[in-house]
């Protein structure tokens, strides 16, 4: 069984213990910054075209949200008239119960994986496991965490917190139990490392006869899907099986190849810093004695039609999944992934997730305020995501439920004093008569801010005490 994120603390805890680890700090500080470098580098080629393909970006995302309802039932028909078949799944479980039902019916008891953060997000490994069936991870990232029963850490590269010593380490201890093992003498060169995965993934493409991928992008007048991946890897998965069964978000849709063509030029620039994606896969449907001979679509809401009902958060659902967020992030470079307790990690993760999750636990109350709302994430974002935004909407909703209302009634005090003149004026004379019993850390509530921020002096007299007396002195 593999870990799950089912009991990390909330993100502040999280994050405490996080940014002690200085090897963490290392290995995040080196990748997100070749990365973050890369990006700016491909981005600037296109100077003035790279704000027009985000603006067309951003506006088909957004008109695609507006009508989900109608591409949806075109992508359902598109996809049964090229052979394929279409699930439908409201939530976790029932995905999960689907894929279950499906892979069983081939009779296998394997299957191989394309990188896909729908089915982490489902725990679809940990659901099959359950039912006696074993998914192996293919992406190479992927198979690292898997190998080392770890967490995904980044979107885009999920053993991002791990460096090239610690996956030797895992390579030699681990891979013999899943398949073929390391081989002996492994460095922990990368072309060593990658050589070993590759004659490892190879034996088991070769044999399995099912696969489970998600899709970057669903295309609704064709019902055909869409990988983009750096290492062939996933091309292997979805070619070879026999059966080929893909979960994917409902908000994956764009409604034509032409729509697809923005995202292809913006999507490998803000992951990988490329012009161009490497291995790029798309399948429509089934095509006799080509490819997989029977194809199934699960298509996943899990909590996405709730996200659409909020007229500001639900621009998240626009994420085409670069990690360009994450990558340029003070808070996420330093303290990881795995803090934010969710497959969906850094600013694009803390409003995302808590919004599929419905607000629903303390974790969940945390991660709006993960961020020191510099806006960095909205500047590199490809589909223009205001997630500062978004944030700031988030801590609303935090703040106004039952469990704040020491904050509430803070911030309705607050508003009271500052929306008279006289009340404010009542309080900063109160003030400047009792500024020496004024503690350096407040209690409750308040504590939190005190408890990293000095209190500053009061002064004697306000600034209008102040003007008023200048004023008595002139006149």
């Amino acid at each position: 069984m593999s870990a799950t994120f089912l009991g990390i603390p909330p993100f502040p805890e999280a994050a405490e213990k996080a940014v002690n680890d200085s090897r963490l700090r290392h290995n995040l500080r080196k990748a997100t910054h070749t990365i973050r470098d890369k990006r700016a580098s491909v981005v600037g080629e296109l100077h003035d075209d790279w704000q027009r393909l985000r603006a067309e970006g951003a506006a088909v995302k957004e008109h695609t949200l507006r009508h989900l309802d109608r591409y949806l039932e075109q992508l359902e028909e598109s996809v049964q008239r090229a052979g394929g078949q279409v699930h439908w799944a409201a939530d976790a479980a029932e995905a999960n119960e689907i894929v279950t039902r499906l892979v069983k019916a081939t009779g296998e008891t394997d299957v191989v994986k394309v990188k896909s953060m729908a089915t982490q997000e489902i725990e679809l490994n940990e659901a099959l496991a359950e039912a006696g069936i074993t998914a192996y991870e293919t992406d190479l990232a992927e198979l690292i965490v898997q190998l080392g029963d770890d967490l995904p850490s980044h979107i885009l590269v999920p053993a991002i917190h791990l460096g090239r010593a610690q996956i030797r380490e895992i390579f030699l201890e681990q891979m013999a139990e899943w398949g073929v093992p390391a081989p002996e003498g492994l460095t922990d060169d990368p072309r060593a490392l990658a050589e070993a995965a590759r004659v490892h993934l190879r034996e088991r493409f070769l044999r399995t006869r099912t696969a489970i991928s998600g899709a970057n992008f669903a295309v609704a007048d064709s019902g055909t899907l869409v990988v983009l991946e750096s290492e062939g890897n996933g091309r292997m998965c979805l070619t070879l099986p026999q059966t080929l069964i893909s979960v994917v978000g409902i908000e994956k849709i764009v409604p034509t190849w032409s729509d697809l063509e923005v995202f292809m030029q913006l999507l490998p620039r803000s992951s990988t810093g490329e012009r161009m994606n490497p291995y790029t896969s798309t399948w429509t449907g089934v095509t006799p004695g080509d490819g997989p001979q029977e194809f199934h679509l699960v298509l996943l809401d899990n909590g996405r039609t709730d996200v659409l009902a909020d007229t500001v958060g639900r621009q998240a659902l626009r994420c085409i999944r670069c990690s360009a967020c994450l990558n340029t992030c003070p808070v996420y470079e330093r303290t990881g992934g795995h803090a934010y307790g969710s497959v969906y990690p850094g600013p694009i993760g803390a409003i995302l997730t808590p919004q599929l999750r419905g607000m629903s636990s303390e974790v969940d109350e945390a991660l709006p305020y993960a961020s020191s709302l510099c806006g960095a994430c909205y500047e590199v974002c490809p589909v223009a995501i205001d997630i500062p935004e978004v944030l700031v909407h988030l801590r609303e909703e935090v703040a106004e439920s039952p469990g704040h209302l020491g904050e509430k009634a803070m911030m309705a005090g607050a508003e009271a004093v500052l929306s008279s003149p006289r009340a404010l004026d009542a309080v900063q004379r109160a003030a400047g008569l009792g500024r020496g019993a004024v503690p350096r850390h407040l209690p409750g509530t308040a504590g939190a801010w005190t408890d990293t921020r000095d209190v500053p002096d009061v002064p004697a007299e306000s600034f209008r005490q102040w003007w008023d007396k200048r004023g008595r002195e002139r006149g």
